[in-house]
C-alpha cells in the first residue's frame, strides 16, 4: 500500500470514511481536504453494477458540463477543404489533414482531443498504435467522429467531458477545480449524475449506483449519497 503524506493523513481525520455525506457537504468537504499548493482538479468516481464485458452495458460517451472544467483543451481537427474552414472558424487550435498525421507519427502530441471527419478516419486509423493507448484516438460515441466539426468543437471547449466505464465498472471524470464556487460544482455533478440515471442499461438488475465519490488530486475520497443529487 502506498504511504501518504503528513497533509494526506491530517485531511483524512477530517472524513468519515464509512459515512455517506449529502451532496453539498461532500463538495464542501473535498475542497477543504484539498493538500496541493496548486488548484486542484476535482474528480468524481462512480462504482456501478456494470459488466463491461456485454457490449450495451459497457458505456462510453461524452456530456458538456454546465460550468465547464475549468481547463481549455487544445482541439486537433483532421478535415479538408469546407469541413477545416468551419473548424478554424469554430475555434479549434490545429487545423489540417496529412501534415498534422505525419507530425503525431513523429512524436508531436501538444492537443488533448482529436475531432476527426468520417472521410478521415481510414488514414487516422493508422496511427491506431500510437492514439490508441493515449485514449485520443476519435470515436462516433464520443461525438469526435463526425461531420458537425463546428459543434463538435464548440462543446469541447465549453467543457465537454468523456465517460467510459474501466473493466470493474468504475467511471471517473472531472468535474471543475477546487476555486470553484461549491454551488457550480454541485450543478456539474448533478448533471453528470442525470446522465448516468438516463444511460442505464435495461439489462442491469438490482442497484445500479454502488458507490460516489468525490477527491481532489492528492485528496482523500469523500463519498455521496446518490440520494442527496
Amino acid at each position: 500500500m502506498a504511504k501518504h503524506g503528513k497533509k494526506y493523513l491530517e485531511a483524512l481525520k477530517l472524513v468519515d470514511t464509512s459515512k455517506r455525506y449529502p451532496l453539498a457537504e461532500a463538495v464542501e468537504l473535498a475542497k477543504k481536504t484539498s493538500i496541493t499548493k496548486f488548484d486542484a482538479t476535482v474528480e468524481l468516481v462512480y462504482r456501478l453494477n456494470l459488466d463491461p464485458r456485454k457490449a450495451e452495458q459497457n458505456l462510453r460517451g461524452a456530456l458538456v458540463l454546465p460550468h465547464g472544467t475549468g481547463k481549455t483543451r487544445k482541439v486537433l481537427v483532421i478535415a479538408k477543404s469546407e469541413k477545416a474552414k468551419e473548424a478554424e472558424e469554430a475555434g479549434a487550435d490545429y487545423v489540417g489533414d496529412n501534415e498534422y498525421l505525419e507530425k503525431i507519427q513523429n512524436g508531436w502530441f501538444d492537443f488533448d482531443v482529436i475531432v476527426a471527419t468520417p472521410d478521415m478516419m481510414g488514414q487516422l486509423g493508422r496511427l491506431g498504435k500510437i492514439l490508441g493507448p493515449k485514449g485520443l484516438m476519435p470515436n462516433a460515441k464520443t461525438g469526435t467522429v463526425t461531420l458537425d466539426v463546428k459543434k463538435a468543437v464548440e462543446e469541447i471547449k465549453a467543457g465537454k467531458v468523456e465517460y467510459r466505464v474501466d473493466k470493474t465498472g468504475n467511471v471517473a471524470l472531472i468535474v471543475g477545480k477546487v476555486s470553484f464556487d461549491d454551488q457550480k460544482l454541485i450543478e456539474n455533478i448533478k448533471t453528470v449524475h442525470e446522465t448516468f440515471l438516463r444511460i442505464r442499461p435495461a439489462t442491469v438488475k438490482g442497484i445500479y449506483v454502488k458507490n460516489i465519490s468525490i477527491a481532489t488530486t492528492m485528496g482523500p475520497g469523500v463519498k455521496i449519497n446518490p440520494e442527496s443529487i
